[in-house]
């Protein structure tokens, strides 16, 4: 069996991920492997698992955290054909 390097867990069914820089990381569930890899929104921290928004280098949940984190992505939104007004 293989331990989650997140929570300590020896589980059968662990699996492992390897990034781009050639880390190696053994997790129990994908809700430890997203609270290990997952970045956190430069504005309000949470974890981006969704598509987030990245915007001169920084990394935002969302447009709007992008927006009130210094007015950075003010050309930004969040869903395709959404009424711009």
């Amino acid at each position: 069996m293989a331990t989650c390097v997140t929570c300590g867990n020896d589980y059968w069914l662990a699996f492992e991920i390897k990034t781009v820089t050639g880390d190696v990381y053994t997790f129990d569930s994908f809700e430890c492997a997203m609270e290990k890899l997952a970045p956190r929104c430069e504005h309000c921290n949470v974890r981006i698992v969704g598509h987030g928004v990245e915007v001169a280098g920084m990394f935002f949940c969302c447009a709007n955290c992008a927006r009130v984190n210094g007015g950075l992505g003010d050309q930004i939104r969040d869903a395709v054909g959404t009424h711009p007004g």
